[in-house]
């Protein structure tokens, strides 16, 4: 197992991201339809932030408290994504190698990391790539 590979090789390359000004509200409908946990936001081409699923989840009520399933609705229509994102996140270059990003990541509180040309989104790697790549070559 090739832990100098660059992080392009076992990044999801297929990253979907989200405009700076979206509402909290198409965010969170697109996390929960795509299973997507974590999801950069750019304004046109340039990382300016990432939301998490458990950044929109301290937002939720609904699913704590019985009949109470609007509340999220209104914390939705009070926040921006603006407030809710991590602002200038930690990010890594798309020719990283694995195992730079596995030991940032390690001494980090994150669990994942836009992938970057430049300043323009690639890709995204996550703590479970990295765990599926390591099984991979367990096998």
């Amino acid at each position: 197992m090739n832990l100098n590979i660059p992080i392009s090789q076992i990044m999801t390359s297929d990253v979907r991201t989200v405009k700076r000004t979206a509402d909290l509200r198409h965010v969170n409908t697109l996390m929960k339809e795509k299973n997507i946990r974590h999801l950069p936001v750019v304004d046109g081409e340039r990382l300016v932030g990432i939301v998490s699923r458990t950044d929109i989840m301290r937002l939720s009520f609904g699913d704590i408290y019985d009949n109470q399933s609007g509340a999220d609705e209104t914390m939705f229509d009070m926040l921006s994504l603006d407030q809710v994102m991590v602002h200038k996140p930690v990010s890594v270059r798309h020719d990283t190698t694995l195992r730079d990003v596995a030991l940032k990541l390690a001494s980090s509180d994150y669990h994942a990391f836009p992938v970057t040309d430049e300043e323009k989104v690639v890709g995204i790697i996550t703590t479970t790539d990295i765990i599926r790549y390591l099984i991979s070559g367990m096998e």
